[in-house]
């Protein structure tokens, strides 16, 4: 076959700017294949939000369905077996079953626990997540029993999520505000 006879669309007749792979499967009859597209800085920049936004998604999972709805299936589902907490709670241990134990305890003080969310930021596998939580106080508390009133403190804390759970947590809340409005301590002062 000469160029004359040559197909122009054929396998042989791609353009120059497509570059190609020639996979030599017989001598005679070379397989081409179209070059990978290299990933842009768009690409990248949005493979980073699917991240960030999926983590978003699995942390408000989270505080709505396990720590609002009491839903420990979720738990199960959203927390990693190797889950590390560098700040528990006083009395808890730092791994899945103390975050686990936390959850139920609020849930038995707070039976009406739930919290409102702020804001959440992302950055990859990192979501941070400003919210106040509130509820009626009807059970034992860090050894304050029940009063009856109603509660409310804020916290903030960050969550790493990797493939869909959630490995690590770093938080403060404003547990004295909320041992306060229990009467565990003293409220705060006016001295004007």
């Amino acid at each position: 076959m000469n160029q004359s006879t040559a197909p122009k669309n054929g396998l042989n007749a791609l353009p120059p700017e497509e570059s190609v792979l020639i996979l030599i499967d017989h001598p005679a009859h070379p397989v081409r294949q179209p070059a990978r597209k290299q990933q842009t800085v768009e690409d990248k920049v949005m493979t980073i939000n699917n991240l960030s936004e999926a983590a978003k998604a699995v942390v408000r999972r989270n505080t709505e369905e396990v720590q609002g709805g009491g839903n420990f299936e979720v738990f199960e589902e959203l927390f990693g077996d190797d889950f590390l907490d560098h700040t528990p709670q006083p009395g808890r241990t730092p791994d899945k079953d103390g975050a686990r134990q936390l959850y139920k305890i609020l849930r038995t003080a707070f039976p009406d626990f739930h919290a409102d969310i702020h804001w959440q930021l992302a950055d990859g596998d990192r979501v941070t997540t400003y919210k106040t939580y509130h509820g009626t106080h009807r059970g034992e508390f860090l050894g304050v029993a029940p009063t009856g009133r109603q509660i409310q403190f804020e916290t903030v804390d960050v969550m790493r999520v990797r493939n869909g759970k959630i490995t690590e947590h770093w938080g403060v809340a404003n547990l004295f505000s909320l041992m306060q409005q229990l009467g565990a301590w003293p409220a705060k002062q006016d001295h004007s």
